[in-house]
This record gives structure tokens, C-alpha cells and sequence, in this order.
């Protein structure tokens, strides 16, 4: 029977909190709304279609006389080299007349070049101060951004209030990282006091706007009982949302879920097609699975070859029981040829890190090697030591 997984990828979770500033790696097109029907409508128009030509000319007028989305679109070629020479001072210049004017995606826009030193000195202050200036207006990415500076106190003093302000505001607007990033806090009460209720609530709000990390902790909350009722269907649903988009923790325990009928009628070609899934993707604990179930036929034909290979991919990831097993297997010679030397290899890392019977086995080998394979069994031994476990 499949152990469940009884916790929280937070790998996956802490991925998703990092693309607070990765979110400000591309630059924003101006919305078409216009103070003036004509040569700022067509500026956008033309910039829109790519025809750069005409857009540079009708777009150089209109941001002369002072219309922002003119301004933004001419930064915007300029940081492209769209109709122009690329030109990031020239950018800098045409993002700063409309940020000036309190054009809220120019100072987005600004932000990038300020974070990432593009056409300027990096400068986190400057960051802040149009970081600010954009999400005063509402503007929901300077809002969350924002709120990461200064949980992390770059280019300002850390400040847990003003992050969780922040990230408030944008995930009030409906911003799913800032509503998984909130629903972490109030499950681990991170400066905010602990509350079930409202981690829930702003990682179904999350879920519901397709964000697999928070997907895969309702599954998991679901799974428990943490914080709402136990409900393995519930787990099942939303572990399978973000089992679609990839998430591998998710199919690894879809998988898991489905090879011991919990939620669901019990069935091995689905747990089989879960954990290859999840095992494809680099997941230890799927590729460790495979090896087993291949190797005893549970849910699929036995195969050797098949077992060897991902008890292979496990093991290189640092699997004690993998490691073990793949030593029986070279031992014994199932799915290759019978290898002396790689089974002592694999039994000697096993050994290594505790593993009682791969010492044991290992000794029982030993005394059937010649000197010379022993010699290079252990040269191995050292060589995978530091790859595959330190």
C-alpha cells in the first residue's frame, strides 16, 4: 500500500512567492484609453499592429504635447528597438514623462528599468519610490511587488505591515500570487495572527483562478482535515487541477491516492500514469515508486529493465531505498547483466548513510570480488558518494 504524503510542497509554494519580482521582467503596452481621440489612439493603434514607422512619428508628436500613453509607447520602442535604435536612455526618458504625470504604467514600466539597472544605475530606492507611486493607483503587480520589497527590505526597511498591506490590496484586486502568498501567512501566522479560516480562504481564492501551488494545498488541507472538514473527494479535486498543470507533488500524490482507492475507486493504471507523470518531471519519490511497482508488477506487467531505470534516476537523487534495491538488482542481475562492482557500488552509498542490510549484502559480495574490483568499487563508491549524496 502507497504511504500518503501528509505535507505541503513548499518548495513549490516558495516558487510561486518568488515571482513577486519576477512578474516585473516585461514591459506593460498602455491600455487604449485616451485623452485625445486622435493622435493617441492612432499612436497605440499603429504600435499595436507593428507598424513602428508610422507609430514613431505619430507617436514622437503626440508624447511632445504631453499624452502619457504616447509617452509609454515611445519608451517601449525604444527598449525594443522597435522603428528605432534600441535605446534605453531614450526609454528611461519617455517612461519618466509619463510616470511624472502619474501614469501608473509607466512607473511599472520604470520599475523594470530601475530593478535591473537597464539604461541606469540599478537603484532598489527608485524601485520603491515608482513601485509606490503605481500601486497607490491601484495598479495590482506594483501592488504585490511592492509588498515583497518590503517583506525582504530591499531598497527600504523591512516592514512586515506594509508587505502584508500590500499584498492585501492585490490580492483583494484578485491577484492569485498575492492570494496564495496571504494564505500562506495566515496558515503559519507570518506576521499576521494564525487562522485557519483565512489561509482557506485566500488559497481557494487562488485555486479558483487556476494557481497550482494553492491547487495543491486545498488538496492537501482537504486530505488532512487542516483547517476544513477531511474530505478525500475535495483532495482529489483540487490535487488533480494542479496535477493538469504540472505540478509533480500534486500527481505524485494522485498517484499515491489512486493506487490506495482513497477518495476514489482504487485503480493502478491510474496511479501508474500519476506517478510517470510526476516521475518524468524529476520527482524522487515517483521515480522510487515506479522502480518498486515495475519491479513486483503492481498495476503494470513486470519489467526489470523498466525498474532498474527508475530505481536508477532515484537513487541519483540521493534515495536510500532505491539505492539498495538497484544493489540487489546488479547483484542478482535483474534488468542488466549481474555487476559485482556497480552492485557494490549502490549498496556501499546505501550502506553509507545506515541502510543495515545493504551493509550486510555489501560484505556478503565483497567476498567473491577480486582485489582489483574491489579497488574500483570503491574508487566509484567516493565518486557517486559526492554526486548522488552529498
Amino acid at each position: 500500500m502507497d504511504s500518503p504524503r501528509k505535507f505541503i510542497n513548499l518548495n513549490t509554494l516558495i516558487i510561486s512567492l518568488i515571482k513577486c519580482l519576477l512578474v516585473a521582467t516585461s514591459f506593460i503596452l498602455p491600455a487604449p484609453v485616451f485623452a485625445d481621440t486622435n493622435q493617441e489612439s492612432t499612436c497605440y493603434s499603429k504600435y499595436k499592429a507593428g507598424d513602428y514607422d508610422s507609430a514613431l512619428s505619430i507617436c514622437t508628436k503626440a508624447a511632445e504635447q504631453g499624452y502619457v500613453t504616447a509617452q509609454t509607447n515611445l519608451g517601449l520602442m525604444h527598449v525594443n528597438g522597435f522603428g528605432v535604435p534600441q535605446d534605453y536612455k531614450q526609454a528611461i526618458y519617455w517612461y519618466t514623462k509619463a510616470a511624472e504625470q502619474g501614469y501608473a504604467i509607466a512607473q511599472y514600466n520604470l520599475v523594470i528599468m530601475y530593478i535591473n539597472g537597464i539604461g541606469t544605475t540599478q537603484d532598489d530606492k527608485q524601485a520603491i519610490y515608482w513601485y509606490t507611486k503605481a500601486a497607490e493607483q491601484g495598479h495590482v503587480k506594483a501592488q504585490y511587488n511592492l509588498g515583497f520589497m518590503h517583506d525582504s527590505g530591499q531598497g527600504t526597511p523591512q516592514d512586515d505591515k506594509q508587505a502584508i498591506y500590500w499584498y492585501t490590496k492585490a490580492a483583494e484586486q484578485g491577484y492569485a500570487i498575492a492570494q496564495l502568498t496571504l494564505g500562506f501567512r495566515y496558515e503559519n501566522g507570518d506576521s499576521v495572527p494564525q487562522d485557519d479560516k483565512q489561509a482557506i480562504y485566500w488559497y481557494t481564492k487562488a485555486a479558483e483562478q487556476g494557481n497550482a501551488s494553492a491547487q495543491s494545498t486545498l488538496g492537501y488541507r482537504y486530505e488532512d482535515g487542516f483547517g476544513v472538514p477531511q474530505d478525500d473527494k475535495q483532495a482529489i479535486y483540487w490535487h488533480t487541477k494542479a496535477a493538469e498543470q504540472g505540478d509533480d507533488s500534486a500527481q505524485l500524490t494522485l498517484g499515491i491516492m489512486y493506487g490506495n482507492g482513497q477518495g476514489t475507486p482504487q485503480d493502478y493504471k491510474q496511479a501508474i500514469y500519476w506517478y510517470t507523470k510526476a516521475a518524468v518531471q524529476g520527482n524522487a519519490s515517483a521515480q522510487l515508486t515506479l522502480g518498486y511497482r515495475y519491479y513486483n508488477g503492481i498495476g503494470t506487467p513486470k519489467d526489470y529493465k523498466q525498474a532498474i531505470y527508475w530505481y536508477t534516476k532515484a537513487a541519483e537523487k540521493g534515495k536510500v531505498k532505491a539505492q539498495y534495491n538497484l544493489g540487489i538488482m546488479y547483484d542478482i542481475g535483474q534488468g542488466k547483466p549481474k555487476d559485482n562492482v556497480m552492485a557494490y557500488v549502490w549498496l556501499n552509498i546505501a550502506a553509507a548513510q545506515g541502510h543495515e542490510n545493504a551493509k550486510k549484502t555489501r560484505e556478503l559480495i565483497e567476498e567473491i570480488m577480486t582485489p582489483n574490483q574491489i579497488a574500483e568499487a570503491q574508487k566509484l563508491s567516493k565518486e557517486y558518494y559526492a554526486r548522488y549524496v552529498k
